[in-house]
């Protein structure tokens, strides 16, 4: 799919063909759609890197004049899966009339644009536009790994209690989104500090205030990544312990309570034999008996509860 929009005096406008200033957004091009763009002068790897899962962010310029960058954005896949959060690759083609940005999918960050939520842009800033996307690509990290701890208290609650290893492994989960998220994030400020030294961008002043903001939060985007990731470390060994500390316990009750039912079934057994016994002829004999295995019982409960054995 294809949309072409572009800001105007009245706010951000559909257009119906290419003009200068245009901002051209592509989501998961078919062939016809590749070949619309290459027509426009646009290498045609430009269009597929972006369209690879698996492609690394960095930036190329070709000799023609088209700057490709290719920058990994956060994308929630949902609590169901393998893996809730993970990263994919963003083509953002800048040309000397246009800018274009080519996804796998209609991106969370690309729609705020498109429909407006994203305010004080305009498409005929290219440079600007696109240090506006990275910003808002790393505020959605940090706004997901703040998701993320939230989750991670939800369950650490839930643990606390558990037997089971259940939570650990969607523990486990999260802790995979924080090492996809980490991989992406030290790439992406390598690329953009790259970018900077290579001064592919024409920077005016007010663009180099917006490029130290995208830094710094690139930056703390690392460092909350990090400290979040290494909570979850400790804390997934800390509830394996935890999960057998409780297993244990209930193993230790279990056997506690089968010593105190024995005590029982063992004088029961003795006297139920074909052989002289004592209190065999007495009326109360069977009641005596009872009794004291009542009372051996209660006395082998006090004796474990003391010593914390039950």
């Amino acid at each position: 799919m294809i949309s072409i929009m572009k800001t105007t005096h009245v706010g951000l406008e559909k257009m119906q063909e290419v003009t200068s200033g245009c901002w051209i957004n592509v989501v998961e091009p078919d062939a016809h759609e590749i070949k619309t763009l290459t027509d426009l002068g646009i290498p045609r790897d430009f269009i597929t890197y972006p369209l690879d899962m698996d492609e690394r962010s960095r930036a190329e310029r070709e000799d023609e004049g088209n700057l490709l960058i290719v920058l990994r954005v956060p994308y929630f896949q949902g609590t169901n899966a393998d893996v809730p959060y993970i990263t994919l690759p963003l083509g953002i083609i800048v040309k000397d009339d246009y800018i274009i940005t080519v996804c796998r999918i209609q991106h969370e960050i690309i729609q705020r644009f498109a429909d407006g939520i994203e305010r004080n842009f305009a498409t005929q800033k290219r440079n600007r536009f696109l240090l506006q996307i990275m910003l808002k690509s790393a505020s959605t990290y940090l706004a997901d790994v703040r998701k993320i701890d939230k989750t991670v208290e939800t369950l650490e609650d839930q643990l606390e209690k558990s037997m089971q290893n259940k939570g650990v492994l969607e523990l486990l989960k999260y802790k995979k989104s924080l090492v996809y998220f980490t991989t992406a994030l030290v790439a992406n400020e390598s690329m953009l500090e790259r970018l900077n030294r290579s001064q592919d961008l024409t920077m005016y002043a007010e663009d180099e205030d917006l490029l130290e903001d995208v830094m710094t939060e690139y930056q703390q985007a690392i460092q909350m990544t990090n400290i979040s990731h290494d909570i979850l470390t400790s804390m997934m060994g800390a509830f394996g312990s935890i999960i057998s500390n409780n297993l244990n316990a209930v193993m230790k009750f279990l056997a506690s309570v089968t010593i105190v039912l024995s005590i029982p079934t063992l004088i029961s057994s003795y006297f139920g034999m074909n052989v002289p016994l004592p209190f065999e002829h007495s009326p109360y004999g069977h009641l005596i008996i009872l009794f004291g295995s009542v009372l051996i019982s209660i006395f082998i409960v006090a004796f474990f509860t003391k010593r914390d054995w039950f």
